[in-house]
């Protein structure tokens, strides 16, 4: 008896094809954008990760304690859920500090030589409060977001931070790299303007400006939710701004990330 070799080759042909073609897509996409988004309120968190799937879409995420719409905490066990998903689903996560802290400067050194920073965080116990902070309390504080969130996610961060509102000094730098963590963050094109004003910022001016001036290379930063925008940008600007960098022929990916060396004292 005698069988037809011709359907296992056409369908072997077409495998081949496929799987070429899928080689010759990825090896052509060499324009990679960075999507970074902070915690924020965490009022649009479901509607960015369901884009992000979406679109097959890998991002980096900053997370801080903070408040959220809900009236709880972005690392409340509440979120245990969401941010379990987005680490089964690849993305990469850094800390924004603990209590969403802000660097104000640097406070001159003692005659003991003890190097210090100003630093005011927006949540916690001491909200509001102005703290001089050393190298320890630092690394401490931007180390309670990675305790935190292996509790959420059984993951540890990557070693990557960013300070809030993205204020450093070389200093507070050097400090967080003293505990292995290396500073992102954003270029100015990539600032997707969703904390704005919608009022002088409208969601069509941000996007166009976005499509047109974010370059291969850059790092973009947007917020799961953010209180002083009254139309949120993300569910009307999101999806179409990747579409419209698909069209060009940018591509995605999480932040490339290793451990920031420690410089000796």
């Amino acid at each position: 008896m005698r069988f037809s070799t011709r359907p296992l080759f056409c369908l072997s042909f077409a495998v081949a094809s496929l799987l070429g073609a899928s080689l010759a897509q990825a090896k052509v996409c060499q324009k990679p954008i960075y999507l970074t988004f902070d915690t924020g309120n965490m009022a649009v968190a479901e509607t960015v990760a369901a884009i992000l799937n979406r679109q097959q879409v890998k991002a980096t995420f900053f997370l801080a304690n903070e408040k959220t719409f809900r009236g709880d905490y972005s690392l409340d066990d509440g979120w245990k859920s969401f941010w379990q998903e987005r680490v089964k689903e690849g993305h990469r996560f850094g800390s924004h500090t603990y209590d969403h802290v802000y660097f104000l400067k640097d406070v001159p050194e003692n005659a003991s030589g003890d190097a210090r920073v100003q630093m005011k965080p927006e949540f916690g116990a001491n909200a509001k409060q102005v703290k001089s902070m050393n190298g320890a309390e630092v690394c401490a504080e931007i180390n309670r977001v990675n305790t935190r969130f292996q509790e959420l996610s059984s993951r540890p961060l990557d070693p990557i931070w960013r300070a809030a509102g993205g204020k450093t000094s070389p200093r507070l730098l050097a400090m967080a790299e003293q505990c292995g963590y290396r500073h992102i963050g954003w270029a100015p094109a990539g600032f997707l303007g969703d904390e704005l004003s919608s009022e002088k910022f409208p969601n069509k001016v941000l996007f166009e400006k976005a499509l047109q001036s974010v370059k291969p290379g850059d790092i973009t930063m947007a917020h799961l939710g953010i209180w002083s925008r009254k139309d949120a940008w993300a569910p009307a600007v999101l999806e179409p701004l990747i579409e419209g960098w698909k069209r060009k022929g940018y591509c995605f990916d999480v932040l490339p990330v290793s451990p920031a060396k420690a410089k000796p004292a």
